[in-house]
């Protein structure tokens, strides 16, 4: 190789005097430090699963029931992961994220939290849950009863709704209002956002409302 300044060949020089420099490193000297190793990794990788989670609902690229389930199953794989790696030196799981550079704040609050965000009113505020719920009920049967019937004046509204009913882990699972909701979310749907639905629909979709409030309440 020659520079082009002054078209004299450099060639690379080694150090023959330090021959440590050139050996490999491993991680690891036996079975019982590559479990080690092996530990922490699966800890790292699911903390950063969590996170990917967490920005995923923030999203709204999954639903609140797929959210919930899968984030309560990270919550205790990362749980049982940390009692393998726990130490003097990692005493927490800050201590281990700050250790290896691992950014991941939503998911450290949702760890320091123990749960996940949609159970958080469920726990911490079930009255303004339960008045959602009946508020959101009756703003999408005022919009039915004056005539807004496309996909854009209800959807968000009704999503909303199943959102709200599904953080509610006090009711039955097989409630028949929160199925009715969920009905008709599938049916809207189907309909792109400026279609309406017809009398009879309108007609149905207020009946199931006003029955499932009546059973909420």
């Amino acid at each position: 190789m020659y520079s082009a300044n002054s078209g004299r060949r450099h060639e690379r020089r080694f150090d023959t005097n330090r021959p440590e420099l050139y050996e490999e490193v491993k991680l690891f000297r036996n079975a019982r430090e590559r479990e080690k190793y092996d530990n922490m990794a699966d800890l790292f990788a699911l903390i950063q699963t969590l996170q990917c989670l967490e920005k995923a609902y923030i999203k709204d690229a999954v639903t609140a029931k797929e959210y919930t389930d899968a984030c309560s199953k990270l919550l205790a794989q990362i749980s049982a992961a940390f009692n393998l790696v726990k130490s003097s030196t990692y005493s927490d799981i800050p201590t281990f994220m700050k250790e290896y550079y691992l950014d991941c704040p939503a998911a450290l609050q949702r760890i320091e939290e123990g749960k996940p965000i949609t159970v958080q009113d469920n726990q911490g505020n079930i009255s303004k849950s339960i008045a959602d719920v009946i508020s959101l009920y009756i703003t999408l049967c005022d919009k039915l009863q004056m005539d807004m019937r496309a996909k854009d004046e209800l959807y968000t509204d009704l999503k909303c709704l199943v959102d709200v009913l599904d953080r509610m882990s006090n009711l039955p699972s097989d409630f028949e209002g929160k199925k009715k909701v969920y009905f008709w979310v599938g049916e809207l749907d189907k309909l792109s956002a400026a279609d309406t639905l017809d009398e009879e629909q309108v007609r149905q979709m207020v009946f199931d409302l006003e029955s499932s409030r009546e059973a909420f309440v």
